[in-house]
C-alpha cells in the first residue's frame, strides 16, 4: 500500500475523557484562541453528547461543521471519508466517546493522528483509579498531554501524578484548579531518607524512587543507592552493562512492564536475565539509548546474588 506523502495528510486531534469531564469546555476555549486558528474548515467529530453544547456564534466564527459519531462502527475509513469529501476540512478535530475503547478508531490512510490530549476530572479521579484503571490506562496510552482540572481541595496530587505517570511515562500532566494551571504540587514524603549516606531502596519504595530519579536530577546525581532487582540483558547492550529493574504493574494485572535503569558493573558479563541481584551504586546522569537522552545510570560498587521479590511494583 503506497505512502501518503505529509504534506497530503490529514492532521487529527483527539479530546479523550470520560463524560463531563471537561472535553467540551476545553475546545470551546482552545477554538477560540488566535493560535489555533485556521484559514479552512474543522470538522469536529462528536462520539458523546454531554450537557456542555457549542455556541452556533463560535463554530461560525472558527469554521467548524460538527458531525455526530452515533457508534464505533462509524468510525471505519469508509464512513470517515464520506464525511472528509462532505466538509473538505483542513483539519479534523475528535471529541472521544471515553467508555469506548481507542482501537475502535480506524482512520482513513490518509489521515493521521497529530496529537492526543486526555482531560481528567480531578474531583473523581480517585473513583475511576479504584473502579476503572484499565479504561484510564488504555485511554492515556497514546496521549502527549493530559490536562487534569477542578482540582480544588484535593491533597494527594503528587500521588495521583505519580501513579498517572506510571501509565504513560512520556506524556505531560498539567494540574490545574478553578483559576487555571496548578504550578506549586506539595510532593508526597518520599519513604526514605535523601540525606543518609547510602539510600535503601525498600521493595515497597521501588516506584516512588524510580520516577522521582527519573524527574529530580538535583536530589539524586551523585547519591549512592541500594536495592534488590531483577536482572535484564540484552546482547545490545555494551560490555559490562546491565538493567536492574523490577515488574511494574502500572493498571492491572495483566498489564505489567520491566521499569529499571542502566547499570555500570563489572560483574555485569556473569549475570544472566532474570537472576535477581542486591547492588549498591553511585547515581550518574547519561545517555543511554533507551532513554533516548541523558537519564540515571548506576556505576555498581558491588553486585551480589538476592532472593526474588515476588510482589510486582504499584502505583
Amino acid at each position: 500500500m503506497a505512502t501518503v506523502p505529509e504534506k497530503d495528510q490529514m492532521s487529527v486531534f483527539l479530546i479523550n475523557g470520560f463524560l463531563e469531564a471537561g472535553k467540551t469546555k476545553f475546545l470551546k476555549f482552545t477554538l477560540g484562541q488566535d493560535y489555533f486558528q485556521t484559514s479552512g474548515t474543522t470538522l469536529l467529530l462528536l462520539c458523546e453528547e454531554g450537557e456542555e453544547e457549542y455556541p452556533p456564534e463560535l463554530l461560525q466564527k472558527t469554521r467548524t461543521v460538527c458531525e455526530t459519531i452515533d457508534s464505533p462502527e462509524q468510525l471505519n475509513p469508509g464512513h470517515l471519508t464520506d464525511l472528509q469529501l462532505m466538509h473538505d476540512p483542513e483539519r479534523i478535530i475528535i471529541e472521544w466517546n471515553g467508555m469506548w475503547d481507542p482501537g475502535l478508531l480506524h482512520m482513513p490512510d490518509a489521515w493521521s493522528l497529530h496529537q492526543q490530549i486526555t482531560i481528567i476530572d480531578g474531583s473523581t479521579l480517585d473513583v475511576y483509579l479504584k473502579n476503572m484503571k484499565p479504561l484510564l490506562g488504555k485511554m492515556l496510552l497514546a496521549t502527549e498531554m493530559s490536562i487534569v482540572n477542578r482540582c480544588d481541595g484535593i491533597e494527594d496530587l503528587d500521588q495521583y501524578r505519580l501513579t498517572l505517570r506510571a501509565m504513560n511515562r512520556d506524556c505531560q500532566f498539567v494540574f490545574e484548579d478553578k483559576d487555571g494551571e496548578i504550578t506549586g504540587i506539595p510532593e508526597m514524603d518520599l519513604p526514605y531518607d535523601l540525606s543518609a549516606e547510602v539510600l535503601d531502596i525498600q521493595p515497597s519504595a521501588y516506584g516512588v524512587w524510580y520516577f522521582d530519579c527519573m524527574d529530580r536530577r538535583d536530589r539524586y546525581e551523585g547519591k549512592v543507592v541500594e536495592y534488590t532487582a531483577m536482572v535484564l540483558k540484552r546482547p545490545t547492550f555494551p560490555k559490562n552493562y546491565f538493567v536492574p529493574g523490577r515488574m511494574a504493574m502500572t493498571c492491572c494485572a495483566d498489564d505489567m512492564t520491566f521499569v529499571g535503569f542502566a547499570c555500570k558493573a563489572r560483574e555485569a558479563r556473569h549475570l544472566e536475565t532474570r537472576q535477581w541481584v542486591r547492588l549498591r551504586g553511585r547515581i550518574a546522569y547519561e545517555y543511554w539509548p533507551d532513554y533516548g537522552e541523558e537519564g540515571p545510570v548506576i556505576h555498581a560498587e558491588w553486585v551480589k546474588d538476592a532472593q526474588p521479590i515476588k510482589e510486582p511494583v504499584t502505583f
